[in-house]
């Protein structure tokens, strides 16, 4: 199987704050609003070098989305910024009245998703946000991966007219992506290993444990297919199919619950097209907790081990 490399762990929102750094030199359409977490967003550089073009607007986020909706009016491009938790559950009347209901060009960038969050507690660990912004007509759901896959889709969402749900979280994690954002295209799954046995669908933090799994199967002699699920919506149902087709199982793992979010999505495409065993791995419909992410990641079963178990387990259904 394809070998990757970790070429030194970074954290995913640093990946958003240098692609709108990037977007804000590009792009004079492009603007940015905050609600108080312009450090923790990693915003800075975009507010120091364009400070007409960020507006931070405090501890008022269902505000930030009506203002942002208000801008798309005039040709801007907003993007918004704070944690998940406060980017859906807080605001949710707000992105669906305003945003997606007209389908106005608001990009909703939201770190410090799932458990990775940590210390913070079950109370900002959003693990439904995936779930609350699929449902919404008119909504792209974006999980990338790594630093590098960030970025890319970051810049990525600047062209494509429409609103879109950016997630990306607080740790450092492993950078395997190639930095000039090769193989990201907003709906097009990247299959990263090609296999034989069983497939593997990953999103966000999960697809690197993924990638580790497979190689503990490799050991084992048996071949996995991991793909790599960065847009959720919309799904590339062609690349599941195909791969399904000649594995015959599959696994999801995502950091979220398993109810809402990619697992079922995955699961809606093969009832409908290609019944085949499915095994989740994911928050089995609880709260999180305080920890530090990596506690957190294996108590909660969101790890290469947890997905490598699955993946025997769900072979044995065929």
């Amino acid at each position: 199987m394809k070998k990757y490399t970790n070429t030194g762990n970074k954290d995913t929102r640093s990946g958003f704050g240098a692609g709108l750094q990037e977007l804000g030199n590009e792009n004079e359409n492009v603007v940015a609003l905050c609600a108080d977490l312009t450090g923790s967003l990693k915003m800075n550089a975009f507010a120091d070098e364009h400070p007409e073009r960020f507006f931070q607007v405090g501890i008022a986020e269902a505000n930030m989305m009506g203002i942002a909706a208000g801008m798309t009016i005039g040709g801007k491009i907003p993007f918004t910024g704070t944690f998940a938790n406060f980017s859906t559950g807080r605001v949710y009347d707000q992105i669906r009245q305003s945003i997606a209901y007209s389908g106005k060009n608001v990009k909703i960038c939201a770190s410090h998703a799932g458990l990775t969050l940590g210390e913070d507690g079950a109370t900002h660990q959003i693990l439904e946000d995936i779930g609350l912004m699929k449902m919404l007509p008119h909504m792209v759901v974006i999980n990338p991966c790594d630093y590098n896959q960030t970025k890319a889709a970051t810049k990525a969402i600047a062209a494509y007219e429409g609103p879109v749900y950016l997630r990306f979280g607080r740790p450092s994690v492993a950078n395997f992506t190639p930095a000039d954002g090769a193989g990201f295209t907003i709906g097009k799954a990247d299959v990263l290993t090609e296999g034989s046995d069983v497939t593997i669908v990953a999103t966000g933090h999960l697809v690197w444990e993924a990638i580790q799994a497979a190689e503990a199967l490799e050991a084992q002699g048996i071949s996995a297919e991991v793909i790599n699920m960065h847009t959720i919506k919309p799904l590339d149902e062609a690349a599941i199919l195909a791969s399904v087709g000649k594995t015959g199982c599959v696994v999801t793992a995502e950091e979220h619950n398993r109810y809402g979010g990619l697992g079922e999505s995955v699961a809606q495409v093969l009832t409908t097209n290609h019944p085949a065993p499915q095994e989740f791995v994911a928050v089995n419909d609880s709260f999180g907790e305080s920890g530090t992410p990596a506690q957190l990641m294996e108590k909660y079963g969101l790890n290469a081990a947890a997905i490598e178990a699955a993946a025997k387990k769900v072979m044995g259904r065929k």
